[in-house]
């Protein structure tokens, strides 16, 4: 019986080193296959992704790439925050049709964009929701504004109702597009999201990036795949190859803990509208309840053929919802 249970486990064992050595294989027949994509000097990026009125601006020791754009009397800015793997370009539409009315304010969260991973006066390697949270904190206090309407999209919907609840006076109002923070089950995952969660691919990654996985991430995360242009692939793409933003995206990853935090929603006094694409499969529209019952008073605008993204993949519609929330006359 001994000697049964002890092949037993031999061959258990056998198993499992061959299962380790296939997953090898597979890694190294990849690094072999693929093309090496190394990381972009921030600088070979700036020219095409930082024009005016792009500016740099440095938060305790952070560059950060920001755009400040509109009405410089207004006391209460927009300020717009990007969701993972996106920037601050990802707002260009909404912007162009709010700045001639208010002050406009995207920039690039840490780890993504052209702002790069956390450094300064942050701790490194810190990608959680509410340490984002603390630092839209610092650059409102940089820019020296005293309370904002504050709108995101999905990791950005989550840093945004975070801060509304880590500093409710800043807050005056409340955009959420797709938010993330609460514990779900997507529909489906976008390539680049699951390469960067798995172990042994994540580490590949961070130094080959076939621009088809890119490509298909994009696809995914739109309600219609056919609004995505070569041009918007190619900015994605270059963006996460901004030197560090690889290596930030994996440990973002790591880092992540579906539903922490979610009953802060409920103390929540701003007034939120919550935008949402029928056709998410990122975060299901279903998702939208935790948000409509916890926050009082919130109002849900639902658009039925967008995905994960309605606010860059139609801005036209979406941002009529945002006009009429902050009381401003149809375009």
């Amino acid at each position: 019986m001994a000697s049964q249970d002890a092949a037993a486990a031999a061959q258990r064992s056998w198993g499992w080193v061959l299962r380790v050595l296939g997953a090898l294989l597979l890694l190294t027949s990849l690094a072999l296959a693929l093309p090496r994509a190394p990381d972009l000097p921030v600088e070979s990026l700036v020219g095409r992704y930082a024009p005016p009125p792009s500016d740099f601006v440095e938060v305790r020791g952070q560059v950060v790439h920001l755009r400040d754009e509109g009405r410089r009397d207004d006391p209460e800015p927009i300020v717009l925050i990007h969701g993972t793997s996106a920037s601050l370009h990802t707002w260009e539409g909404w912007v162009r049709a709010l700045k001639p009315a208010r002050r406009v304010i995207t920039f690039d969260l840490p780890g993504f964009g052209l702002t790069g991973p956390f450094d300064g006066a942050y701790a490194p390697d810190d990608y959680r929701g509410e340490t984002y949270a603390r630092f839209v904190i610092d650059l409102l206090d940089h820019l020296r504004v005293e309370r904002a309407v504050l709108g995101g999209n999905s990791l950005g919907g989550e840093v945004a109702w975070r801060t509304a609840v880590l500093a409710p006076a800043r807050v005056a109002r409340l955009i959420l597009v797709d938010p993330a923070g609460a514990d779900f089950v997507p529909q489906s995952l976008p390539l680049g999201f699951v390469v960067a969660r798995t172990p042994g691919l994540n580490r590949l990654a961070e130094w080959m990036l076939p621009r088809e996985v890119v490509q298909g991430s994009v696809e995914n995360v739109y309600g219609d795949p056919a609004r995505v242009t070569p041009e918007l692939v190619e900015r994605y793409y270059q963006l996460t190859l901004r030197e560090g933003n690889r290596r930030a995206l994996r440990i973002r990853m790591e880092q992540l803990e579906p539903g922490a935090g979610i009953e802060g929603l409920k103390t929540i006094r701003a007034p939120t509208l919550i935008l949402w694409g029928g056709r998410d499969r990122l975060i299901p529209p279903s998702v939208a309840r935790v948000f409509t019952e916890s926050i009082e008073g919130s109002r849900l605008v639902e658009f039925p053929g967008r995905g994960h993204v309605p606010h860059e993949e139609d801005p036209a519609a979406t941002v009529g919802a945002v006009r009429e929330f902050l009381d401003l006359p149809p375009r």
